[in-house]
């Protein structure tokens, strides 16, 4: 059963959030973060890519980099910016995005459940990520930003996000890009232990987003046990810091391919071959979006195409081959335009829906990519099936949005 506690969160005063808040560390560059920092020395920023603080070029992995994350981390608090609740406390999360609002709860998560195989991932991590991520965590002896995670449908703890959100709210912001960002603070002890209690019901927590975060997160809790000869397995670094949302409140959204050639075919060549194993439809220069699973949109030449799997191309019994990735990886990309490894081969490229199907188009008409294929979006049942089954997803499979915002609450492992 998943255990989570309560912990006392290290986060800003209500008049400091916004210039503290910032995004996730790995959806900018470090000068995207130099930019969005700059003039703002409390943004979270100078803890999370401190690389921005030195000459721009610097290594991120440099040993001084990962030095003046702890420095900043030190000062935020000594100044004020960060503080420490003054008891354990769970709180709930709200991001809202055009118009709609997930809630999830934010809590510690118990390495062991991650180590067991109780919190259940759905990605392979390569090692250099979290190498880099357990550094950051180990120098600060604290999770900094939270790992997400989904769980199935729970109506007491519905009723409890029900109840808290009817009050005022901590932090209640619009970011720049948009996107809402509501905290509330549970303090009340008998609403804090039926969290505890009913999440101890729950089997299974499931990774959404944070794949790299949440090993690096368990791999030092785990490290600092083995470490202390004392050890009694209450300390705080038994946890890790996640934000968990009912799993109906989540959407995962396309991600998209585009390629930069079709293999030395041409246009009617390539057409021909997908005629193969798809229904090919053209629908003109008006953006097409795929319709269900196993429809796919092209988009070649100026125009966009249906592209409809013929029976017996998936199969809808397996985790893995009812995939709309796996349909496009193995019958277009790796059949047809001979691209195997989606991870290093550098024709491909991917495009979160976030940025809509006009980024698509606008990549193919300048002549930077040959062509463009959008998805089907992966569904959360199928994401908790493919978990609980103990298979991969193929990589670039999943798109979560909103990301996180990184500085609403930290956690320390002391």
């Amino acid at each position: 059963m998943a255990k989570v506690k309560p912990f006392k969160g290290v986060r800003p005063p209500k008049h400091l959030v916004e210039k503290v808040a910032s995004r996730p560390y790995d959806v900018l560059n470090s000068e995207e973060a130099r930019a969005e920092a700059e003039g703002n020395e409390m943004s979270l920023y100078h803890i999370i890519k401190p690389e921005i603080d030195f000459e721009p070029g610097t290594d991120e992995h440099d040993p001084k980099v990962y030095d003046r994350a702890v420095e900043n981390f030190h000062n935020f608090q000594r100044q004020g910016w960060l503080v420490e609740d003054d008891k354990e406390k769970y709180y709930i999360y709200a991001q809202t995005m055009d118009g709609r609002t997930q809630y999830g709860f934010v809590v510690a998560a118990w390495v062991n459940d991650y180590m067991e195989g109780r919190i259940k991932k759905h990605e392979l991590t390569r090692r250099d990520k979290e190498e880099d991520r357990m550094k950051h965590v180990r120098v600060n002896n604290a999770n900094i930003e939270p790992v997400f995670f989904a769980f199935p449908d729970n109506e007491p703890l519905e009723e409890i996000i029900r109840n808290v959100t009817a009050g005022e709210p901590e932090y209640d912001f619009v970011a720049p890009d948009g996107f809402g960002h509501t905290l509330w603070v549970i303090d009340d002890e008998a609403t804090i232990a039926r969290i505890s209690e009913e999440f101890d019901k729950i089997p299974n927590l499931y990774i959404a987003d944070g794949h790299h975060r949440s090993a690096a997160a368990a791999l030092v809790g785990d490290e600092k046990a083995r470490n202390n000869p004392n050890h009694r397995g209450d300390e705080e670094y038994n946890y890790f810091m996640a934000v968990a949302f009912p799993a109906s409140h989540l959407k995962i959204i396309d991600y998209n391919r585009v390629v930069r050639d079709l293999n030395g075919l041409s246009e009617e060549e390539f057409l021909n071959r997908l005629a193969e194993n798809f229904v090919v439809e053209e629908k003109g220069e008006e953006i097409y979006h795929p319709a269900e699973l196993h429809n796919f949109a092209l988009y070649l030449g100026g125009k966009w195409y249906s592209l409809t799997a013929k029976e017996g191309t998936y199969n809808d019994q397996d985790p893995i081959g009812v995939l709309d990735v796996t349909v496009s990886s193995d019958l277009i990309l790796r059949d047809i335009l001979g691209i195997t490894d989606l991870r290093s081969d550098k024709r491909i490229d991917f495009v979160g829906g976030i940025r809509g199907l006009g980024e698509l188009k606008r990549r193919v008409d300048s002549g930077e990519m040959k062509m463009a294929l959008a998805l089907y979006p992966v569904t959360m049942d199928q994401l908790i099936n493919i978990a609980d089954t103990g298979n991969i997803m193929p990589p670039k499979t999943t798109w979560f949005e909103p990301k996180l915002r990184s500085g609403l609450v930290i956690h320390k492992l002391d």
